[in-house]
């Protein structure tokens, strides 16, 4: 071979292993890359599915005690396991009549017409006993005993006529009556496997943590108009049942509604009392409502024109008024607006010195 043929053949040589090298190298480069994109796609997977897992952990976690929560709460005393068929029956028709109010008491009510329309249940649901829902868990076990409202101490047919006078902006009932006899009666049985003093746990209205601001109506209205409006209408006089007897949905404001000494237009009261209760199918463990949604929905609601009660003689002792009372006269300086709207945190912290004051 001469020596031209062999340059050629040793330069063919050469480009060969330069070409292998460079493919080499390349196939190395993408090998690493892509290694390094699986690698960390894997890595992220494994931490994602890590997250994952804590976060069904601390799910699973929360709803163990949520149920151990809830185990505890009140349960009222069973009806059927009445054997005395006169009480029974007694306990069974004061159930009805706090379930049905307006049928027997209301506008068209079969045993007088005194009542605004509304059902005792609209306030205090599944007939008192839902947990949260305003129920009557504490109220035998707590009767009688001093409110500070009246100044005096009040026992349970003053406590329920209080509610038909105030919530239902009616006529009270006297003591010897059917009807208040039977309502009684319901209350003091469902109540009776409560001790004497003690409080049922979930009994009444949970109370919301106070916001760091003031409860705002106009939010709560748009609130209302998208969560509310389908049941309780537009224009918040709710949708009378076929027999126009009773409220399927009751009015929340309006001449039908509760008048302004009821305890649900206290602020804390309505908001606690929609946030594990409204819209409907809301629970303790199934919210619809955050803790803001609920306090200005209340403001909202509490906003508008209502009946009106003479509360003159409601609260003797101003110091002992609650900090969302709206209305004057008050015990430090803030304003009405301030004492029925919030910010509230300011009103209790003034109330604590001047406490610590005066002891």
């Amino acid at each position: 071979m001469n020596s031209e043929k062999q340059n050629i053949v040793q330069l063919s040589s050469m480009i060969k292993r330069v070409i292998y090298l460079f493919i080499t190298i390349i196939s190395l480069i993408i090998g690493l890359l892509l290694f390094l994109f699986f690698n960390s796609s894997i890595t992220a997977w494994f931490q994602k599915s890590d997250v994952n897992i804590d976060s069904l952990y601390i799910d699973a976690e929360k709803k163990v005690i949520l149920q151990n929560e809830m185990a505890k709460f009140w349960k009222p005393a069973d009806i059927n396991l009445i054997t005395d068929s006169t009480l029974k029956q007694e306990v069974e028709y004061g159930k009805d009549l706090i379930a049905h109010t307006a049928k027997y008491l209301g506008p068209n009510g079969s045993v007088k017409q005194i009542t605004n329309g509304m059902n005792c249940n609209n306030c205090h649901l599944d007939a008192g006993t839902k947990p949260w829902g305003n129920n009557y868990g504490s109220v035998y076990s707590m009767y009688p005993k001093m409110r500070a409202r009246s100044g005096q101490v009040e026992d349970l047919y003053k406590r329920v006529n209080d509610c038909m006078e105030r919530s239902l902006n009616g006529q009270p009932l006297k003591r010897d009556e059917k009807e208040m006899k039977a309502m009684i009666a319901y209350i003091e049985y469902i109540g009776s496997n409560v001790p004497k003093g003690k409080e049922a746990n979930a009994s009444g209205i949970y109370d919301l943590e106070y916001l760091d601001r003031a409860a705002d109506p106009v939010k709560g209205k748009a609130l209302y108009d998208t969560k509310c409006a389908s049941c309780h209408q537009v224009n918040g006089q709710g949708i009378l049942a076929e027999d126009k007897k009773e409220y399927t949905y009751p009015p929340l404001w309006g001449k039908n509604s509760y008048n302004n000494g009821a305890g649900l237009f206290r602020i804390s009261r309505f908001a606690g009392y929609i946030k594990y209760n409204m819209p409907l199918g809301a629970a303790y463990d199934n919210p619809q409502l955050s803790d803001e949604e609920s306090w200005d929905i209340a403001a909202y609601v509490e906003n508008l024109d209502r009946p009106s009660k003479d509360l003159s003689q409601d609260w003797p002792n101003i110091s002992k008024k609650p900090l969302d009372h709206p209305f004057g006269p008050f015990s430090d300086t803030f304003t009405e607006a301030q004492h029925k709207f919030g910010p509230f945190k300011p009103i209790k912290d003034e109330k604590k010195k001047n406490e610590k004051k005066q002891s």
